[in-house]
């Protein structure tokens, strides 16, 4: 959840901005069908606002996947890591894991959330015995542990 806030507190700048945008484009398309005097329909939804909600889901992701591999190949932990006494490690070297691994592993794990199945990392991570790993866990070949 640490980790979650961080990213999102991060792209929050970004989302603001671009509500703004998307509040005066809307407004302004408002006051047109308004002054117009004429009975007419506002889309609510179009190019200008999914173009500004792709952008900010594109950094969302983007600061997510940064934010989460860099830390964990370097360090083996980020923040929010950090703060509980977890280290993610290698499954067969039992070391920091490669960047490669890291970079695969969140893109799992964001996918995942992308897809709003998030919840369902906590399934094999709840019945996996050996190493308690989830599906991103277990595509980067890693796992976690306290300390």
């Amino acid at each position: 959840m640490v980790d979650t806030v961080v990213t999102y507190a991060l792209v929050g700048v970004l989302a603001v901005a671009l509500a703004q945008r998307v509040t005066l484009h809307l407004q302004a398309k408002i006051d047109a069908a308004q002054a117009s005097g004429l009975p007419q329909t506002v889309w609510l939804v179009d190019g200008t606002v999914l173009a500004d909600a792709g952008l900010l889901l594109a950094a969302l992701l983007a600061v997510g996947l940064v934010y989460e591999t860099i830390p964990v190949a370097v360090w083996g932990r980020t923040l929010g890591k950090a703060m509980f006494g977890l280290t993610v490690l290698d499954a067969r070297s039992k070391s920091r894991p490669r960047l490669g691994r890291t970079l695969l592993r969140t893109a799992m794990c964001q996918t995942l959330v992308f897809l709003l199945l998030g919840i369902l990392e906590l399934v094999p991570c709840a019945t996996d015995r050996k190493l308690r790993q989830s599906w991103h866990d277990k595509l980067g070949a890693t796992f976690v542990v306290k300390g």
